[in-house]
């Protein structure tokens, strides 16, 4: 196999896309005793830039919530990363844009959501492991594809 035809991940940035933090209840909110409740959810998308070049974004919201009603703080997260991907072979391109990717920006996500909770004067939220590969396959099962079936893979969308 020539050098021009090996299969080519390379990262080529990694970048905070968009961050906001909202405590809708400070200062009240840091008298109160009682823990709060915490829902997390994780979404990825991907959009090709070039033929060779992707941007996957990992979106985070994490809000915090006492009884039903009472948000102690929302953080709303988006990191990113570009990566150039050739020489993969077609039907292996969606795992490496939903499972692969996400695993390397993953990290990032995580760290920069501990950082600016830590910052707003909370506790810092330590976001669990997540096995992309999985949540790629529910995703499929979800859209009623065959597991593994990549024609359901539509750029810009989550998948």
């Amino acid at each position: 196999m020539s050098d021009a035809s090996q299969p080519v991940f390379q990262i080529q940035r990694m970048y905070l896309k968009d961050l906001s933090l909202e405590i809708p209840g400070a200062p009240r909110i840091f008298l109160e005793q009682e823990g709060p409740a915490v829902e997390i959810s994780i979404d990825s998308t991907y959009e090709p830039l070039t033929e060779t070049i992707h941007e996957v974004t990992l979106t985070c919201t994490v809000t915090t919530k006492i009884g039903a009603d009472k948000i102690v703080f929302l953080v709303e997260a988006k990191q990113a990363g570009i990566f150039e991907i050739r020489n993969i072979p077609g039907e292996q391109m969606p795992i490496v844009l939903n499972v692969v990717c996400p695993n390397v920006i993953y990290p990032y996500l995580r760290a920069n959501i501990a950082d600016v909770v830590s910052r707003a004067g909370f506790p810092p939220i330590h976001l669990a492991e997540i096995n992309f590969e999985a949540m790629y396959q529910q995703k499929l099962m979800q859209q009623g594809a065959p597991q593994g079936g990549p024609q359901l893979i539509v750029p810009g969308r989550a998948n």
